[in-house]
C-alpha cells in the first residue's frame, strides 16, 4: 500500500509537526508499506531526517497548496491519501486556510482515498483567545470548511463529542473516533526516585500566548512557593505563531527569579529527560481546542496532570482513563491548592502516575497506526473487489439458472 501523509513535518515546528513525524516513523516500520510525506516548506533550508522520504510541496500562507499539492499527488499515485490537520494547518491568512482545507474534498474528485484526521473543531474553539476580528464570519467559514471535510472518503477525530458533533450536526458519514495515543511504542516506567529530589519540578509545556498563557501561572506560582519552598517552575515550548514575542516577555519579567526557568523550544530527543525529572505537569489553559498532545506526553512518561477544568479535558480525562486534578479556570488560588495538595501527598503522585502509565500502555502509537491501517486496508479490499462485482453482475434481461428450470419441469396434473 503506497501512502502519501500530507502534515507540518520536522524540522519544520508548525502546528502538529511532531504528531506528523510520529505517524510517518510508525508506518515506515511496516515493511509492506511504502510512505511518502507532503510537508510544509521550511523558512529556512535544514536538513531533512535521513529515514523518510519527505517532498516539501506546500508553503504556509500560501493560496496556490491546491495546486501544489494535486500535482504533487498525482505524481505519487498512491493508494491512500492521509491529512494531518488543524484548521490553520495550511495558514493564519483565512482564505489561506480555508483552501487549504478544500484539499481533501478535491483530492478524492480526483480518485483518490482520502482520510482525514482532524484535532479540532471550530465549535470548540475560543476565538476571542485568538484575536479574530470577525467572529461570526469566521464560524461561518468554519462551518462551511468542516462540510467540506467531511467530503473526504472518512474522517477521525480524537474525542467522542466531536463524532457526535459531526454527526448530528453536519450529517457526517464514515466518521470515526480514535484515540490520540502516545508518542511511543514502549513506554518506560516512571522513575520515582528522580522525583523531588532536591526540588520539585512543576512542568509547563506548549505553544504559547493564545489560549495557552502563563500570567495565571505565574501569579499561582507566587503562592505555591510560600507552601512549598522546593517547588520550581519549568517553563517550556515555544510562542504560538500568532503571538511572537510573547514568551520572551514573559521571561524578561522574570529572568532573576532563580524559582522559575524558562528552556525554550525542546528538541525531540531532549523530551524524555524534560518530563522523567519533572513532579507534576500543568495545564493552564483558557480554553481548549481538542484532545490535549501534552497531556499525552505526560501519561507516556507517567506523570500527574493538573489542568483548568475544561469540558473537553474532562471527556479525554473520562475516556482514556487519566488520571487528572481540575482546578477552577481563571483561578490562581484554586490552581496553587491543587498544586501544593498534589506534591504534599506522594500517595496521590504515585496513583496518578500509575493510572496514567496505565492509560499510556493501551494507546501505544503502533495500536493507534494499527486501527487506521486496518480502515484503509478494508476500503482497498472492498475497491479491489469492484471491478469483479461488475464483471459478474448479469443483465436483467437474461433469465435466471432457477428460471430455466422452472420452465423446462414437467407440469403436473393433480389426480382426479
Amino acid at each position: 500500500m503506497k501512502i502519501c501523509l500530507v502534515t507540518a513535518f520536522p524540522p519544520s515546528r508548525r502546528g502538529l509537526n511532531e504528531y506528523g513525524y510520529h505517524i510517518a516513523r510508525e508506518l515506515q516500520r511496516d515493511p509492506v508499506l511504502s510512505v511518502t510525506v507532503l510537508a510544509d516548506e521550511l523558512e529556512t533550508p535544514e536538513p531533512e531526517l535521513a529515514e523518510f522520504d519527505v517532498n516539501r510541496v506546500w508553503r504556509f500562507d500560501s493560496l496556490s497548496n491546491p495546486s501544489r499539492l494535486a500535482k504533487a499527488i498525482r505524481s505519487c499515485k498512491p493508494d491512500v491519501v492521509w491529512f494531518n490537520l488543524l484548521f490553520s494547518t495550511f495558514g493564519n491568512n483565512p482564505l489561506a486556510a480555508f483552501s487549504g482545507l478544500t484539499i481533501p474534498a478535491t483530492t478524492r474528485m480526483g480518485g483518490c482515498y482520502t482520510h482525514v484526521t482532524l484535532h479540532h473543531l471550530m465549535e470548540n474553539i475560543d476565538l476571542s483567545h485568538a484575536n479574530v476580528r470577525f467572529p461570526r464570519a469566521y464560524r461561518f467559514a468554519g462551518n462551511v470548511a468542516t462540510r467540506m471535510l467531511l467530503a473526504a472518503n472518512s474522517i477521525s477525530v480524537l474525542l467522542p463529542a466531536y463524532r457526535r458533533t459531526l454527526i448530528n450536526k453536519y450529517k457526517g458519514e464514515n466518521v470515526h473516533f480514535r484515540a490520540h495515543g502516545i508518542m511511543s511504542a514502549r513506554p518506560e516506567p516512571p522513575d520515582y526516585s528522580r522525583r523531588g529530589v532536591p526540588d520539585h519540578r512543576v512542568l509547563a509545556f506548549g505553544k504559547w500566548g493564545t489560549y495557552k498563557r502563563l500570567e495565571l501561572l505565574m501569579d499561582s506560582f507566587e503562592l505555591v512557593v510560600k507552601r512549598l519552598p522546593n517547588a520550581k517552575l519549568i517553563v517550556a515550548g515555544s510562542d504560538h505563531p500568532m503571538t511572537p514575542g510573547y514568551l520572551d516577555s514573559i521571561a524578561e519579567k522574570y529572568k532573576d527569579d532563580p524559582r522559575i526557568e524558562f528552556v525554550g523550544y525542546v528538541a525531540e530527543e531532549d523530551i524524555p529527560e524534560l518530563f522523567r525529572s519533572s513532579s507534576v505537569l500543568v495545564m493552564p489553559y483558557s480554553s481548549a481546542t481538542g484532545s490535549s498532545g501534552v497531556a499525552h506526553l505526560a501519561a507516556e512518561f507517567g506523570l500527574p496532570i493538573i489542568c483548568a477544568d475544561i469540558p473537553d479535558f474532562h471527556e479525554m480525562a473520562d475516556d482514556e482513563g487519566l488520571g487528572i486534578l481540575f482546578y477552577q479556570t481563571g483561578s490562581e488560588r484554586s490552581l496553587a491548592d491543587q498544586i501544593c495538595g498534589l506534591l504534599n501527598s506522594p500517595e496521590m503522585m504515585k496513583e496518578m502516575s500509575e493510572q496514567n502509565f496505565s492509560a499510556a500502555l493501551r494507546q501505544t502509537m503502533p495500536q493507534i497506526i494499527r486501527q487506521y491501517l486496518r480502515s484503509f486496508d478494508l476500503h482497498q479490499r472492498q475497491r479491489a473487489l469492484q471491478p469483479i462485482a461488475r464483471f459478474r453482475r448479469i443483465p436483467g434481461w437474461v433469465p435466471s439458472r432457477s428460471a430455466i428450470f422452472r420452465a423446462a419441469a414437467p407440469r403436473w396434473v393433480p389426480w382426479m
